[in-house]
């Protein structure tokens, strides 16, 4: 059920605290934390605490959730102190999501082009 936390979560476990992560910020209703396979200097997933398996199920569902992950992407860059980043958000297996729980991707540190890759 969305919302609920999935006991076979792993993004779930780490916002619970039954899995470690280098938590850089936590609010009530998100965790950021570094990205075990940094793409960037800066490569910190926000994450809501509540359980939604992708960004469009977050929007649809939680709205003020889904500002809480965004406001928490702009408070993440300003503690790395990045003048300008990426927020990405993938849905689906199709683009690259491999967790699916909700998550913004924020990357900075470096020039960054687009397309990706």
């Amino acid at each position: 059920m969305p919302g609920e936390p999935q006991d076979d979560c792993l993004f779930c476990k780490i916002a619970a605290g039954q899995i470690p992560a280098t938590i850089v910020r936590e609010t009530q209703t998100t965790v950021a934390f570094r990205d075990i396979n940094p793409q960037a200097p800066t490569h910190v997933l926000v994450i809501p605490k509540a359980h939604y398996a992708n960004a469009a199920e977050l929007a649809t569902a939680a709205p003020e959730l889904a500002a809480d992950v965004l406001r928490e992407t702009q408070a993440v860059a300003d503690e790395d102190k990045l003048d300008s980043y990426r927020i990405v958000f993938n849905t689906g297996a199709g683009v690259g999501q491999t967790v699916f729980h909700a998550h913004a991707h924020v990357l900075g540190g470096r020039g960054l082009t687009w397309p990706p890759g």
